[in-house]
Protein backbone atom coordinates (compact mmCIF):
# COMPACT_ATOMS: atom_id res chain seq x y z
CA UNK A 1 0.00 0.00 0.00
CA UNK A 2 1.30 3.80 -1.04
CA UNK A 3 0.83 6.18 1.61
CA UNK A 4 1.78 9.64 1.73
CA UNK A 5 3.18 11.32 5.26
CA UNK A 6 4.74 14.79 6.12
CA UNK A 7 7.61 13.46 8.33
CA UNK A 8 9.36 16.72 10.00
CA UNK A 9 7.73 18.79 7.23
CA UNK A 10 9.17 16.61 4.15
CA UNK A 11 6.62 15.08 2.08
CA UNK A 12 7.29 11.27 1.91
CA UNK A 13 5.61 8.70 -0.14
CA UNK A 14 6.46 4.82 0.58
CA UNK A 15 5.24 1.58 -0.15
CA UNK A 16 4.17 -0.31 3.13
CA UNK A 17 2.45 -3.69 4.13
CA UNK A 18 -0.40 -2.87 6.20
CA UNK A 19 0.76 -4.67 9.54
CA UNK A 20 3.92 -2.07 9.07
CA UNK A 21 4.61 -0.19 12.42
CA UNK A 22 5.30 3.76 12.62
CA UNK A 23 8.22 3.34 14.41
CA UNK A 24 9.90 1.15 11.68
CA UNK A 25 8.76 3.11 9.06
CA UNK A 26 10.71 5.44 10.68
CA UNK A 27 13.75 3.67 11.77
CA UNK A 28 13.99 0.61 9.14
CA UNK A 29 12.48 2.53 5.89
CA UNK A 30 13.47 6.13 6.40
CA UNK A 31 16.39 5.86 8.71
CA UNK A 32 15.15 8.34 11.02
CA UNK A 33 16.88 5.82 13.63
CA UNK A 34 16.33 8.81 16.56
CA UNK A 35 13.00 7.34 17.24
CA UNK A 36 13.86 4.43 19.46
CA UNK A 37 12.31 1.19 19.68
CA UNK A 38 12.26 0.01 22.94
CA UNK A 39 9.53 -2.19 24.75
CA UNK A 40 7.54 -2.71 21.86
CA UNK A 41 4.34 -2.89 24.18
CA UNK A 42 3.65 0.96 24.29
CA UNK A 43 4.94 1.02 28.10
CA UNK A 44 8.26 2.52 27.99
CA UNK A 45 7.76 5.51 25.34
CA UNK A 46 10.85 5.49 24.07
CA UNK A 47 9.26 5.42 20.82
CA UNK A 48 7.44 8.62 20.97
CA UNK A 49 6.80 10.88 18.02
CA UNK A 50 4.05 12.96 17.23
CA UNK A 51 1.44 12.57 15.13
CA UNK A 52 -0.75 15.78 13.71
CA UNK A 53 1.08 17.73 16.79
CA UNK A 54 0.00 14.66 19.25
CA UNK A 55 2.38 12.81 20.82
CA UNK A 56 2.15 9.29 20.30
CA UNK A 57 3.81 6.10 21.15
CA UNK A 58 4.89 5.10 17.31
CA UNK A 59 5.28 1.33 18.30
CA UNK A 60 1.15 1.55 18.53
CA UNK A 61 0.56 3.19 15.61
CA UNK A 62 0.10 1.35 12.21
CA UNK A 63 2.06 3.28 9.04
CA UNK A 64 -0.98 3.17 7.42
CA UNK A 65 -2.99 5.37 9.86
CA UNK A 66 0.14 8.08 9.32
CA UNK A 67 -1.26 8.38 5.54
CA UNK A 68 -2.27 12.12 4.97
CA UNK A 69 -0.86 13.01 8.29
CA UNK A 70 2.50 15.08 9.51
CA UNK A 71 4.73 13.14 11.99
CA UNK A 72 7.96 14.86 14.03
CA UNK A 73 10.52 12.86 15.33
CA UNK A 74 13.23 13.99 17.76
CA UNK A 75 15.39 14.93 14.02
CA UNK A 76 12.63 17.30 13.33
CA UNK A 77 12.96 19.05 16.55
CA UNK A 78 16.48 21.03 15.83
CA UNK A 79 15.79 24.25 13.86
CA UNK A 80 17.34 26.51 11.52
CA UNK A 81 18.62 28.36 14.28
CA UNK A 82 20.12 25.67 16.34
CA UNK A 83 18.84 23.10 18.88
CA UNK A 84 15.50 23.31 20.29
CA UNK A 85 15.79 24.54 23.58
CA UNK A 86 14.59 21.45 25.40
CA UNK A 87 17.93 20.01 23.81
CA UNK A 88 20.39 22.52 24.84
CA UNK A 89 18.83 21.98 28.42
CA UNK A 90 18.82 18.73 28.71
CA UNK A 91 22.49 18.84 27.60
CA UNK A 92 23.08 21.50 29.92
CA UNK A 93 21.53 19.46 32.91
CA UNK A 94 22.18 16.21 32.02
CA UNK A 95 19.08 14.81 31.48
CA UNK A 96 20.82 12.35 28.65
CA UNK A 97 22.02 10.40 30.73
CA UNK A 98 22.29 6.89 28.96
CA UNK A 99 20.41 8.10 26.61
CA UNK A 100 18.09 5.57 25.67
CA UNK A 101 14.39 7.38 26.33
CA UNK A 102 15.40 10.53 25.98
CA UNK A 103 14.11 11.40 21.63
CA UNK A 104 10.80 10.35 23.87
CA UNK A 105 11.26 12.48 26.69
CA UNK A 106 12.22 14.81 24.28
CA UNK A 107 9.12 14.66 22.52
CA UNK A 108 6.38 15.08 25.42
CA UNK A 109 8.68 17.22 27.16
CA UNK A 110 8.28 20.07 24.13
CA UNK A 111 4.90 19.26 23.81
CA UNK A 112 4.27 20.18 27.01
CA UNK A 113 6.23 23.30 26.78
CA UNK A 114 4.27 24.38 24.10
CA UNK A 115 1.41 23.83 25.93
CA UNK A 116 2.21 24.62 29.64
CA UNK A 117 5.05 27.93 29.16
CA UNK A 118 6.15 27.42 33.16
CA UNK A 119 4.88 23.88 33.94
CA UNK A 120 5.24 22.71 37.70
CA UNK A 121 7.41 19.60 38.85
CA UNK A 122 3.83 17.92 39.02
CA UNK A 123 2.75 18.54 35.69
CA UNK A 124 5.99 17.72 34.51
CA UNK A 125 5.88 14.80 36.44
CA UNK A 126 2.81 13.77 35.20
CA UNK A 127 3.53 14.43 31.53
CA UNK A 128 6.31 12.26 31.58
CA UNK A 129 4.90 9.22 33.46
CA UNK A 130 4.34 7.57 30.05
CA UNK A 131 8.22 7.47 29.79
CA UNK A 132 10.36 4.56 31.60
CA UNK A 133 13.93 6.03 32.31
CA UNK A 134 16.07 3.01 32.63
CA UNK A 135 18.64 5.23 34.56
CA UNK A 136 15.89 5.71 36.83
CA UNK A 137 17.09 9.80 36.49
CA UNK A 138 14.28 11.18 36.56
CA UNK A 139 15.53 13.92 39.01
CA UNK A 140 17.84 15.17 35.81
CA UNK A 141 15.26 14.66 33.29
CA UNK A 142 12.79 16.82 35.52
CA UNK A 143 15.46 19.61 36.36
CA UNK A 144 16.34 20.00 32.58
CA UNK A 145 12.20 20.43 31.76
CA UNK A 146 12.44 23.44 34.33
CA UNK A 147 14.91 24.82 33.15
CA UNK A 148 13.77 24.42 29.71
CA UNK A 149 10.87 26.21 30.81
CA UNK A 150 12.82 29.04 32.88
CA UNK A 151 14.90 29.61 29.20
CA UNK A 152 12.32 29.53 27.30
CA UNK A 153 10.76 32.50 29.53
CA UNK A 154 13.48 34.51 30.32
CA UNK A 155 14.80 34.93 26.79
CA UNK A 156 18.12 34.74 25.55
CA UNK A 157 20.44 37.32 25.11
CA UNK A 158 22.09 37.46 21.29
CA UNK A 159 25.58 36.22 23.03
CA UNK A 160 23.73 33.59 24.85
CA UNK A 161 21.91 32.40 21.77
CA UNK A 162 25.36 32.44 19.53
CA UNK A 163 27.15 30.38 22.32
CA UNK A 164 23.89 27.80 23.07
CA UNK A 165 23.70 27.55 19.26
CA UNK A 166 27.78 26.66 19.06
CA UNK A 167 28.33 24.76 21.56
CA UNK A 168 25.03 23.07 21.61
CA UNK A 169 24.93 21.85 18.32
CA UNK A 170 28.77 20.44 18.30
CA UNK A 171 27.61 18.51 21.74
CA UNK A 172 24.30 17.19 20.25
CA UNK A 173 25.88 16.03 16.96
CA UNK A 174 28.59 14.44 18.02
CA UNK A 175 25.81 12.66 20.33
CA UNK A 176 23.90 11.46 17.25
CA UNK A 177 26.62 10.73 15.25
CA UNK A 178 28.84 8.46 17.21
CA UNK A 179 25.64 7.27 19.10
CA UNK A 180 27.48 7.11 22.11
CA UNK A 181 24.37 8.61 24.34
CA UNK A 182 22.34 6.16 22.32
CA UNK A 183 20.63 9.06 20.97
CA UNK A 184 20.67 8.65 17.46
CA UNK A 185 20.76 4.58 16.79
CA UNK A 186 20.33 2.23 19.05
Amino acid sequence: MQIRVSVNAAERVHEVEARLLLVHLLRDELGLTGTHWGCDTSNCGACTVWLDEVPVKSCTVLAVMADGHRVRTVEGLEGPGGLDQIQQSFIECHGLQCGFCTPGILMTARWLLDRVPDPTEQEIRETISGQVCRCTGYENIVRSVRHAAESEQAGWSDAEQAGRSEAGQSAWSEQARTGQSGWAAS
